[in-house]
């Protein structure tokens, strides 16, 4: 008998606990995007991509734009009248090129505003939607990226460079194949920028922005921080609701064993040894009392 009841609680600690965890970070998630929606008066939708872990044995959840990812988001945009906003909350490091201008056209269609919240940062294919809006409302401490195409594991711009500054003799047929896949790769993604970015600011203005986020003259990981963003040109905010930061706050980073970053999660005014009374903390994901 003692056998069978510790082969029950086991079956219910891998199997069960976890799947009843995630139901209720689900349900969490849709009761904050519901109270988000009735707030602004529009359809929130999120595309968050975290290393999360989810179900048996904590198997971790995909963490880039897929096509899977593009889907839902069509079918999402589909099941909205053309006379409500949309408010996209996004964080992601980018992913499929594919994935990413589906979703950037499905944006830009929209006929009632839509408006892109980067939290933290939307990098490559992420930019390339923030883009598709008419507001980007960004963090203060929050970061867009480049959209220069990427051919394998190399930039586009820098296989033309490689080609450019070798005599043809010396250049292999594999190489001079990438480098007219990167000459197409570049005047097509500038041209869906333009196209983008027309609605919102003047022609001459969109093919700049454009050229300056194709180019490749930055590396693929360079960090566009909301200054920069905004005397580059572009339409950003920096009005963040905080109802954006408390949904981030229910798509945690896989746990660890040991927090990487700890703190007291409540607003100061002036010096932290001044501030008094009692409260509630949350310290690595664990609740307290003062």
């Amino acid at each position: 008998m003692f056998k069978i009841d510790i082969f029950w609680i086991m079956i219910l600690f891998f199997f069960i606990f976890p799947m009843m965890k995630q139901w209720a970070l689900e349900r969490s998630r849709v009761v904050a995007i519901r109270n988000l929606e009735k707030t602004r008066g529009s359809r929130v939708i999120t595309l968050i991509h975290r290393q999360e872990s989810v179900g048996f044995l904590g198997m971790f959840a995909r963490n880039f734009i897929n096509i899977e990812d593009s889907e839902e988001l069509l079918r999402a945009i589909r099941l909205t009248s053309s006379d409500t906003p949309i408010d996209l909350i996004i964080h992601t490091p980018g992913g499929l090129l594919l994935a990413a201008s589906q979703i950037a056209a499905a944006l830009n269609k929209h006929e009632s505003k839509v408006t892109v919240f980067v939290p933290h940062y939307a990098m490559s294919g992420g930019t390339l939607i923030a883009l598709a809006a008419d507001e980007i409302v960004m963090d203060r401490h929050a970061v867009l990226g480049p959209v220069d195409p990427q051919i394998g594991q190399y930039p586009a711009v820098s296989i033309l460079k490689a080609v450019e500054e070798k005599p043809i003799s010396e250049v292999d047929d594999e190489t001079l194949i990438l480098a007219d896949i990167s000459r197409k790769a570049i005047a097509q993604t500038h041209k869906f920028v333009v196209k983008l970015l027309v609605d919102n600011v003047p022609a001459e203005e969109a093919e700049r922005l454009a050229q300056i986020l194709t180019e490749g003259r930055w590396t693929h990981d360079y960090p566009i921080s909301s200054e920069e963003a905004a005397e580059l040109g572009l339409f950003v905010s920096t009005e963040m609701p905080e109802e954006i930061s408390q949904v981030m706050r229910l798509y945690p980073q896989a746990g660890q064993r040991r927090p990487s970053v700890q703190y007291v999660p409540m607003p100061y005014q002036g010096s932290p040894g001044k501030q008094s009374g009692k409260g509630s903390l949350w310290i690595a994901g664990k609740h307290f009392e003062e």
